[in-house]
Formats: structure tokens, C-alpha cells, sequence
């Protein structure tokens, strides 16, 4: 069996991923990466889900020191998020990079970035701005955070300002 959390182009069932109930709704396509980390999360139970989340967490990229400054700045922070987040992006030649400086004790947060920042990262701004509007509801459905999912979503949300801001630039 591979890797449950690679990456690689393959479910847990060694399988392409499916574009069954987990799959984005017509004229919204999420990147090949995030494609296969929701269909990988459909068809694990809480548990698994909950350790594969820590592993993710566990993953999650320091902050660049050129952004370690600046991760203070309220212009920065999420503050819909109860954790306090900041989030930086970078573009080049049409594609975006995404930083964050989340603490360690946030393993549900640092998760879902390490997870949104290893499928976007490096792809066209273009591909952020696909992310449907649900992908949060459905990546965490089996873990029953809903009462963190405003904070997670506007994790999302600010990512997909940033890239309508580069975009506009």
C-alpha cells in the first residue's frame, strides 16, 4: 500500500484518485496534489484522519528568516483564526509560494497549511483561486472541527486573496 499522505499520484487504494463525491464541482479543479490528499482523507475513518492530520502537522516548514520579522504584523495575521497565524506569499514568473508562521502547539492548523502550502506551492496563481469553496468542509469532515472551521477557512480565504492580489498586480 502506498503512502496514504505521498503525494505521488496515488490513493490509498493505489488507485488514481477518484472524481467521485470528494471531486471539485464542474469549472472549479483543484491542483493534482490536492485532488489526491481529499480523495486519500474520503476514505480514511476519524482516527486515521487524525494521525494522518499530526503527520501533516509534523511537516509543516519554518517560517524564511527574511519573513521571521514581519510574522508579528498585523497586516499578516488571520484574524478570523483563534490561532494566531501569519501568512505570506511570494510570486514569481506567474507562480506563488506560500510561507506561515503557525505555533506548534496548532496541529490542526499547521496540518492544513502544510498541506495547502505542499499542493500550491510552486503551481500558477491561477490554481489558488480554483480551490472550490468547500475543499476545508470536506478535508476535515471526519474529524468534527466545527467549531474551528471558520478559522480554517479563512486560512483558505486569505490565501485566495493573496492571489487575486497578484493577479491584479
Amino acid at each position: 500500500m502506498p503512502d496514504p499522505l505521498a503525494l505521488d499520484g496515488e490513493s490509498v487504494s493505489g488507485q488514481p484518485p477518484s472524481a467521485g463525491p470528494t471531486g471539485p464541482s464542474p469549472g472549479e479543479a483543484l491542483p493534482p496534489e490536492l485532488g489526491r490528499v481529499l480523495d486519500v482523507f474520503s476514505r480514511l475513518g476519524r482516527e486515521q484522519t487524525m494521525q494522518a492530520l499530526v503527520d501533516y502537522a509534523n511537516r509543516f516548514p519554518e517560517l524564511p528568516d527574511r519573513f521571521a520579522a514581519l510574522a508579528a504584523s498585523e497586516e499578516h495575521k488571520v484574524h478570523e483564526c483563534m490561532t494566531p497565524v501569519a501568512l505570506f506569499s511570494e510570486v514569481d514568473a506567474g507562480r506563488i509560494r506560500f510561507y506561515a508562521d503557525v505555533p506548534r502547539n496548532a496541529p490542526t492548523i499547521r496540518a492544513l497549511l502544510a498541506i495547502l502550502m505542499q499542493g500550491l506551492n510552486g503551481r500558477p496563481v491561477e490554481d489558488v483561486l480554483a480551490i472550490p469553496s468547500d475543499f476545508v468542509s470536506k478535508l476535515m469532515r471526519n474529524v468534527g472541527l466545527s467549531t474551528r472551521e471558520r478559522g480554517l477557512q479563512a486560512i483558505l480565504a486569505r490565501m485566495k486573496r493573496h492571489a487575486r492580489e497578484a493577479l491584479a498586480a
